[in-house]
Order: structure tokens, then C-alpha cells, then sequence
């Protein structure tokens, strides 16, 4: 009887399960003007209320029971739209989407977008590119990682500075992806600027914490950048004069509809202007030279539609820093037979770094479930000096006695990566990811190149061209990861995965044979990761989300503190020097306000291992093997974050607010005992706002606040007496400082605040715009560093001086206006 029961109950449900007729959709959501997709657009169908977002590439698939529905497409910035289907089989149905300036009649659906608290993914933040375009920028250079900043758990490293620290971490613990390719210096003009020029960008995301499977690599945080694919439909061309720099971007069809193109440069000029200036100031002082600096970016990609499965991409990026000077003077006399002598001397003196990026990507649609990416991608970095001195005696223009002294550093790294991703979305509440990595890995950690050339009476005295330094080493770091944001009820999702990383640094070809060895042997590492985010679902609106995630880093990077240029070094984890770990907690709530104001709370607490710095008094000049300079020790991290945001309507921006501690210990710093990491600041606040006043004037402007930055300085000073056995009697006096512990001090506090106002005109083709802005607009004097300095003071009393020692404080940036004229067409 119970076989019986069995044996009818699965019949039943078997029937139930066959009965219910389920259609796939799917296809590409795109910009109705530009033919470009849309990245995490929502559809949604509105009967079930089951949806799903596009990936990377505007790809979508989404199953559905039934046959006739109605599905909703929603993404911030475009009209909604809402298209009723009557299913009879699968179907693939491309959408393009217009902005909201485009007059065109469309029902809005906004409340079924997905809202924050709906998602799974928590400490992550999509910041829409327009509306950075229109925030005040320094010198009116707009800049993506300056914006960054802006938000909750991110710090910048110091004024102007565009480098960033998130919750804790080091600079190197970001990752930094564009079109999927890692950039491994993102800075022009010493930090100042970033090398993203924003015309040429699409998409910025940052992920703080909670990271899905699919990345790796870092401890603290993925910044995901996509470039623009190129303008499908028309010709479109834009560009922008700056104070200090210009830049151009051109767009369109190669083949309408079928293949795209962009290209987009920038340049600083003060060089260029300068160059006559300095001319005329060394000709005045009986010399020749010159000196400037200059960066320069340049972007391209091409984009081509196959066929309705497959799509390729090329994109490349180009950057470069440079800074030269030159100083050449002639001495001119005549001899006593009449001969003509003459001595020049020159002297040479730069230094350069720069990026070379690109990727090869093929997109192919399997089924109407399964999308895969297969790319191929490059990054190089490298950084370089040349300096040198030479003379040379002439007589009657004939060379007789000449020397030429030169000296040059190199450093860098190379990648060359192959790797697949696939997209499977088998129903709405699955969507599973999966893929697969392969990355070669070529350090240059240092190498001196030393030439020396002396000619005395026409002949070859000596003639030296030798190179020393670090060993070249290669690494092959692999990795496999697999997720699934899974929908369990209708309250409870949860993204779930595993990344599973392997990473084997081998002694390479040597370059430098007389070196002692790199590395004694191969070194293999291991390391199983899992990532898990989760999303319950309150009453009112209002959901509860924690994360947990491990993470380890392969790659280490050493940087001295104290110079601001970027010669700081990448570098492979060996046997003596270990990966750096880390696992991050988070919990927090997400709401949406109406349907305008997204709001979230969260509070994290984070700890590292093996994190890397010099040694106390090691640098980066020294002919030391690297490994020995270094000391790894301990990270810890823990705040809460408020984030209020506005993405659309005449007023949109965010307030940002954090509350953070950040502390690092190496058992050979500060006495063994825990102490602040340089950039923990307890109190970060940012204010961000956008007004639309008109379709003529939009005014912008930022507020933000910091806890001052710490910094060491001794508690006390005493001297210490030498005296000289073999001199007796004689003795030298050398002042010592007491350092009780380390960063025992802080820098006063750091705001400021900056405004900016577009004028916009012109016709539909041809657009205009003026921007004027003011960076620091009420001059305040933030700490930049302290130098103690003696001063000394004339006591008309005593007719005495007397000296007192004093902490000075430098400021770098007061008030700077900017002005810059931006044009379309």
C-alpha cells in the first residue's frame, strides 16, 4: 500500500513538474545611441517578480514559467521600459534602452528594479561614470580614483594623492582592473593624477569586502573598471582643455551595427609651454638646457558583433610619466698659438615609469543559459632612471681629453594571462559562475646599469659598462573558482564559492651571472578560499546582510614610506618570504528609501598575515638581496560605514561616513607591540553633491573630513658623549632621539571643501561646456608633513639668543582655481 502511495505521489508530481511550461529569454541589453551594453541592467518579469541582472558584457538570460508575460528593463540613468511577451518557445530578444533625456513616452517601473536590499553582494559600490564626470576635480582633471576616495572605507594617502587605502589595507592590496587586465601603478604626475582618463571609461565598481569567487589575487579590494566598446550607430567625437592638459576621444562604426571603434588621448603640455621660458633664462646665464615633465595616456578598443554568438574585443591602454633635465655649458679661450680650446660640460638627469595594458576577449553564447569570456590578456610596468655627467677638452674642434659617467636603475613586471569565464544561468535563482586562470608572472626587481668612459690624449683610458643588482625571477600563478548566487526562499539569497589559487615562483635565465643565487629552489604555494555573502529579508523593506571571505596575495610590493616617487617595487612571494592572507567578517542593513535613496550600514572586522615592509633602515637602494630587507608581520582592521546615495534626479550624490582602526606589528618594529598603521584614521567623512539646475548650469561640490594621519616623533632627546682612544681628549657631542613607540602622533585634522559650475550650449550635434571649479575653496592650510625645525629668537633683555625647538607644519595645496572648456559633437 505505502509502495502504491509512493509509486502515485511521484507520478503526481512528475505530472506537475512537465505541466509547467517554462520559456528562456535572453539576448543583450544595449544603449539605444551608442549600441553599447549595459552593464547590471535589470530585468524583471513583473508577474512572478523573479529577475536577473546583465554581466559584464549586457548579457542576459532569464527563465520563466508560463507563457504570457510581462517583463521590465531598468537601468539608472535610462527610461524603463515595459515589453509584454506570448511565449511559445525560447526566445532571444535584444533591448536597447534611451537615457532620460530622450523625449520619448515609456511607462516607468522603477519600483521593480533590484533594489539594495534585494542583492547579495554587500560592500560593494557602483558609482555611475556621469555623474563622476561632474564632480570637482583638481586642476579640472577628472579623476576616478580621487572619486573613489570619496566613499565610505576608502582613504586617500595624502592631499592630492590619488593612490587609496580600503579598510585597513595597503595600497598594494588593491586590485585594479582594467578591461580585466591588472593596472600595477595607477598614478601620473607623483600620485597627483590617475591614469584613467574618464572619457574613455565605462563602468567603475569597487568591491570592499564580501568578494565573489571570481576574484583574487589582493587582500582588500577589487576596483573593476570597463572601457567604453565604441559608438555602433554614429561618428561621435568629444574633447577638453585643461590648465595643465588636454585630451580628445573619437568613437563610431567601423561597420554600423556590427563593428566599433575608440580611441581617446590625454596629454599634459606645462613642458611644451615652458620650453622658450627656460631656453631664454639658460641663455641668459651663458648656458643651454632644459627640463620639464609630462605624462601622457592613450586608449583604444575595437569591438566586433561575428555573429549573434560571438563577439571579439581588442583593447589596449598606454601611459607614460616622464621627467628630464639637461645642463650643458661651454667655456670658450684662445692659446697663445693661436689654437681655440673649448671645455663643455653636461649633465643629464630623469626618470620615467609608465603602463602598457591589453586585452584579447572572445564572448561566445553556447546556449541561451550558458555565456563564457576566454581573454587574453598583457600588463607591463617598469620604471627607470638615467642620470649622467660627461666633459670634453677640445682643441681646434678636435676632441683630446673627454669622460662620460652614467648611471641607470630599471624595475618592473610583466604579465602575459590566459583565462575563461563562464556565465550559466539554469533558472532565476540560480546564477553560477565559473572559470578558470593562467598567469606568467616576470619580476625585474632592480637592476643597476654603471657606464664609465675617460679619454685622455685621444686614447682609451678606461671604458667600463657593467650591471648589477637583483635577479630576474618568474612565477606562474594559477587559479579556479566556482559561485552561484543562489535564491533559497523568497526572504533568504546567498552568493556561495570556492577560489582555489597556486602560485610557483622558479629561479629564471640570470641576467646578472656573478650574483649570488635568488632563490635556492622552486617555491609552491596552495591556497583553498571560500567567499560567502548572504541576504535575509525584513519586514519593512529592510534587509540583513553578512559576508565572510579569505583571501591571499602572491605578489608582494615594497615601499618606502618615505619617498614619494614610484620606485617602489613588485616583487614574487619565496620561500623566505611568505604569502599575505587575510579573512574579512561583515554584517550589515540595506534599504531603499522611496525609490531614490539607497541607504546601508555595515561593520566589518578584518585580519592579514605576512604583510611586508622594509626592515628599519633598509631602502631601495640597496645592493642587498631584497629578501633580506624585508620583515613581515601582522594586520588588523575593524569599523562601520554609513552610506546614503542618490543615483538619479536634478539633486543625486552620496554622504559617506566612516569609523575605522587600523594596526599593524612586526616583531622587529616598535619593540614587538601592536601600534597604528600610518593611514588609521578614526573618522573619515565625505559629502557629495550633484545639482541639475538646469539643462544650461549644473553646480557640483564636495566636503570632506579626516582624522590627521600619524607619524613618529620622538618623546624626548639626549646626548650621547663619544670619545676617540687615539686621540685623547678629544670628544664629540651626538644628539640622540627617544622614540618611546612608533606613529605616537597624529597631524591636525584634514578638510576641505570644493566646488564646481558647468555652463552648457550649443545645438544637438555640437555641445559645449565650461567648467569653473576652485579645489580647497576656503584655503585651508591642511598638514601636508611636520619637520622640526630650530628657531631662534633675539632677547633684547639679555642681548641673548636663544633657541627653542619647534615642530613646523608644510602645507601643500591652499586654494587652486580651474577652468576648462569641454566640447562634443
Amino acid at each position: 500500500m505505502q509502495k502504491t502511495l509512493c509509486t502515485l505521489l511521484l507520478s503526481l508530481c512528475s505530472l506537475m513538474l512537465f505541466g509547467q511550461t517554462k520559456h528562456t529569454i535572453s539576448g543583450y541589453i544595449t544603449d539605444r545611441n551608442s549600441g553599447e551594453g549595459l552593464i547590471a541592467a535589470n530585468i524583471v518579469d513583473l508577474r512572478s517578480g523573479k529577475g536577473t541582472v546583465t554581466n559584464t558584457y549586457g548579457f542576459y538570460s532569464l527563465t520563466v514559467p508560463g507563457d504570457s508575460l510581462a517583463i521590465g528593463i531598468s537601468y539608472i540613468g535610462y527610461q524603463t521600459q515595459v515589453i509584454p511577451l506570448d511565449l511559445q518557445d525560447d526566445m532571444t530578444l535584444d533591448i536597447s534602452l534611451s537615457d532620460e533625456t530622450t523625449l520619448e513616452a515609456v511607462e516607468i517601473v522603477a519600483e521593480k528594479s533590484e533594489k539594495i536590499e534585494e542583492k547579495t553582494e554587500m560592500s560593494t559600490i557602483r558609482v555611475p561614470v556621469a555623474q563622476l564626470k561632474k564632480l570637482p576635480a583638481l586642476l579640472g582633471e577628472t579623476d576616478i580614483l580621487k572619486a573613489i576616495q570619496l566613499l565610505p572605507g576608502v582613504q586617500s594617502g595624502g592631499e592630492g594623492q590619488s593612490g587609496f587605502y580600503v579598510r585597513g589595507g595597503s595600497q598594494d592590496q588593491n586590485l585594479i582592473l582594467l578591461d580585466g587586465t591588472p593596472v600595477y601603478n595607477a598614478s601620473h604626475l607623483f600620485g597627483f593624477f590617475s591614469v584613467f582618463n574618464a572619457d574613455a571609461i565605462k563602468d567603475v565598481t569597487l568591491i570592499k569586502g564580501g568578494f565573489p569567487a571570481r576574484y583574487g589575487g589582493r587582500l582588500s579590494s577589487v576596483l573593476d573598471i570597463s572601457m567604453k566598446e565604441g559608438n555602433m550607430k554614429e561618428f561621435r567625437g568629444s574633447g577638453t582643455v585643461g590648465l595643465i592638459a588636454s585630451k580628445f576621444t573619437l568613437e563610431g562604426p567601423i561597420v554600423k551595427d556590427k563593428a566599433a571603434f575608440i580611441i581617446s588621448g590625454r596629454r599634459t603640455y606645462i613642458d611644451v609651454l615652458a620650453r622658450p621660458l627656460i631656453a631664454y633664462s639658460f641663455r641668459q646665464n651663458g648656458g643651454s638646457g632644459s627640463f620639464g615633465y609630462f605624462f601622457y595616456d592613450l586608449n583604444a578598443k575595437l569591438n566586433w558583433k561575428i555573429s549573434s554568438k560571438d563577439r571579439i574585443y581588442l583593447s589596449a591602454y598606454l601611459g607614460d610619466d616622464q621627467f628630464y633635465a639637461r645642463i650643458k655649458e661651454e667655456d670658450t679661450f684662445n692659446g697663445e698659438m693661436g689654437q681655440v680650446f673649448k671645455s663643455i660640460e653636461e649633465v643629464k638627469f630623469g626618470f620615467g615609469w609608465g603602463n602598457l595594458t591589453s586585452t584579447l576577449r572572445w564572448n561566445h553564447l553556447w546556449t541561451d543559459k550558458l555565456f563564457s569570456n576566454t581573454s587574453l590578456t598583457y600588463s607591463k610596468y617598469n620604471f627607470g632612471t638615467d642620470n649622467g655627467f660627461g666633459s670634453q677638452e677640445l682643441v681646434n674642434d678636435e676632441v683630446f681629453d673627454s669622460q662620460d659617467i652614467s648611471f641607470g636603475y630599471t624595475s618592473g613586471i610583466e604579465d602575459m594571462t590566459a583565462k575563461i569565464d563562464f556565465d550559466y544561468i539554469p533558472l532565476p535563482n540560480h546564477f553560477i559562475r565559473f572559470g578558470a586562470n593562467v598567469t606568467n608572472h616576470a619580476f625585474t626587481p632592480g637592476a643597476n646599469n654603471i657606464k664609465f668612459n675617460l679619454v685622455e690624449n685621444q686614447q682609451v683610458v678606461q671604458d667600463i659598462d657593467t650591471i648589477f643588482g637583483q635577479d630576474n625571477v618568474s612565477a606562474f600563478e594559477n587559479y579556479i573558482y566556482i559561485e552561484d548566487d543562489i535564491e533559497i526562499t523568497s526572504r533568504l539569497k546567498m552568493n556561495v564559492g570556492l577560489h582555489y589559487s597556486t602560485f610557483l615562483v622558479r629561479k629564471d635565465s640570470m641576467n646578472i651571472p656573478e650574483n649570488p643565487s635568488f632563490l635556492d629552489k622552486n617555491q609552491f604555494y596552495s591556497s583553498l578560499q571560500p567567499r560567502v555573502s548572504l541576504r535575509y529579508l525584513l519586514p519593512q523593506s529592510l534587509s540583513l546582510k553578512t559576508s565572510f571571505a579569505t583571501m591571499q596575495q602572491n605578489i608582494q610590493f615594497l615601499s618606502n614610506e618615505n619617498i614619494g616617487l614610484p620606485w617602489d617595487q613588485w616583487l614574487p612571494t619565496t620561500e623566505n618570504v611568505k604569502p599575505q592572507t587575510s579573512w574579512q567578517a561583515a554584517l550589515g542593513l540595506a534599504k531603499t528609501i522611496g525609490n531614490d535613496y539607497e541607504v546601508s550600514v555595515e561593520a566589518y572586522y578584518k585580519e592579514m598575515k605576512n604583510v611586508t615592509a622594509y626592515r628599519e633602515g633598509a631602502s631601495v637602494f640597496s645592493f642587498d638581496s631584497w629578501q633580506n630587507q624585508v620583515t613581515q608581520g601582522e594586520g588588523r582592521s575593524y569599523g562601520a560605514e554609513l552610506f546614503i546615495q542618490k543615483k538619479t534626479g536634478k539633486l543625486s550624490g552620496w554622504i559617506g561616513y566612516t569609523l575605522s582602526w587600523s594596526e599593524r606589528r612586526f616583531d622587529d618594529k616598535n619593540f614587538g607591540e601592536w601600534y597604528p598603521f600610518k593611514f588609521d584614521r578614526r573618522h573619515d567623512l565625505a559629502v557629495v553633491a550633484v545639482y541639475e539646475h538646469s539643462e544650461n548650469i549644473n553646480f557640483s561640490g564636495t566636503w570632506v573630513y579626516g582624522t590627521g594621519n600619524t607619524f613618529t616623533f620622538p618623546t624626548s632627546q639626549y646626548y650621547l658623549i663619544n670619545q676617540y682612544p687615539w686621540n685623547p681628549g678629544s670628544e664629540q657631542a651626538i644628539n640622540v632621539n627617544n622614540l618611546s613607540e612608533r606613529n605616537n602622533y597624529r597631524l591636525a585634522p584634514y578638510h576641505r571643501a570644493d566646488i564646481n559650475v558647468d555652463f552648457l550650449w550649443g545645438k544637438k550635434r555640437f555641445k559645449n561646456k565650461l567648467s569653473i571649479g576652485a579645489y580647497n575653496v576656503y584655503n585651508r592650510k591642511n598638514p601636508f608633513f611636520l619637520n622640526p625645525e630650530t628657531k631662534s629668537d633675539f632677547d633684547p633683555v639679555t642681548q641673548e639668543f636663544t633657541t627653542t625647538n619647534v615642530l613646523v607644519q608644510y602645507s601643500l595645496f591652499r586654494l587652486i582655481p580651474s577652468i576648462a572648456y569641454s566640447f562634443s559633437f
